[in-house]
């Protein structure tokens, strides 16, 4: 998009001081992106990943959960790559491309699932924590004293991050039964309270600009500064962080579902089809290759994306380009 679009039209359209800063921000961003290989590399697998998970409906060749006995031999070994199942077929004669391609839906509905909503509370409890630091909550009978919501809500921050996550996952799941939705509940849970400390320093960093001051000097009422002001400040942050939490995210499904605490089968998941054929790695490397190359490729894809916009979106290297 121009950047002339946006200069008012009193004004002379060749003068490029009269282009609002945000549009600027906006356009050298793009210009980075647009000149990083590594953002493109991350975009295409990415894109195509997401592509591969949302028609896998459509382009699978087969159901992910139909079995196919006679693509097992007589010595229970599954057949390799064929016409009919061009990556094989599992153990019990499933379909191995319609599996991956399903097992790409799973993973990244909890990866992205859970990044939204450890974002959005990551968001909340930082922003409260940064903005409502005077207000304080009163001790039953001492009218005087009382806790400050700032330290309270970001002690309470430090003090989840001590808990071992793994460990609890284990015990919760346990308890309750893996499921889909306790996976994403589980690392939303955890993944908030890094959201909740970036924001909060970036909050108080902001709290006492000059322009956040000016807004404030002439009648900006809270809410009007936080959306005017902290949020697209913040906004850039959460964008980069999201993406790197989707790898994680990728990364620790495939770990709960390889311990057995995960989304629980028959539900394809790459971490779930590397708990199930670990054991035939030697007599049919083909069948633990395929998802980890899964894995490993999108998490790559993801982490190449999310350096880029980190680099694309920092003020500080802007000067270097």
């Amino acid at each position: 998009m121009d950047l002339l679009e946006h200069v008012p039209a009193t004004l002379d359209p060749t003068d490029r001081s009269a282009v609002p800063d945000e549009v600027v921000g906006r356009s050298r961003v793009w210009h980075i992106l647009a000149h990083d290989p590594m953002f493109w590399v991350g975009a295409t697998i990415v894109t195509l990943v997401v592509l591969g998970a949302l028609l896998a409906p459509f382009i699978a060749p087969h159901d992910p959960l139909e079995q196919f006995r006679d693509a097992i031999n007589a010595k229970g070994d599954p057949t390799g790559p064929s016409a009919e199942f061009p990556l094989g077929v599992d153990m019990v004669g499933r379909d191995y491309l319609s599996r991956l391609l399903w097992g790409a839906r799973t993973s990244l509905l909890i990866g992205i699932g859970a990044n939204v909503i450890a974002t959005a509370l990551g968001l909340l409890v930082g922003s409260i924590a940064a903005l409502a630091r005077s207000p304080r909550l009163p001790l039953p009978g001492r009218r005087s004293v009382g806790i400050p919501v700032e330290s309270l809500l970001m002690r309470a921050t430090d003090l989840w991050l001590a808990f071992p996550v793994l460990l609890l996952t284990i015990a919760v799941a346990a308890v309750v039964g893996p499921s889909v939705e306790l996976v994403i509940v589980i690392i939303a849970t955890t993944l908030w309270t890094a959201t909740a400390r970036i924001v909060y320093m970036r909050m108080v960093i902001l709290r006492g600009s000059a322009f956040v001051e000016a807004s404030r000097a002439l009648g900006g009422s809270g809410p009007h500064i936080f959306w005017r002001h902290h949020l697209p400040n913040v906004s850039p942050l959460l964008v980069v962080y999201a993406s790197l939490g989707i790898a994680a995210t990728i990364l620790f499904e495939a770990t709960l579902s390889y311990l057995g605490v995960g989304v629980p089968p028959p539900t394809p998941t790459w971490g779930t089809m590397l708990a199930d054929h670990i054991g035939r790695f030697v007599t049919d490397p083909r069948l633990v290759i395929l998802p980890g190359l899964a894995i490993t490729i999108t998490v790559l894809a993801f982490n190449l994306l999310g350096d880029s916009l980190r680099d694309a979106m920092d003020p500080r290297s802007w000067g270097a380009r």
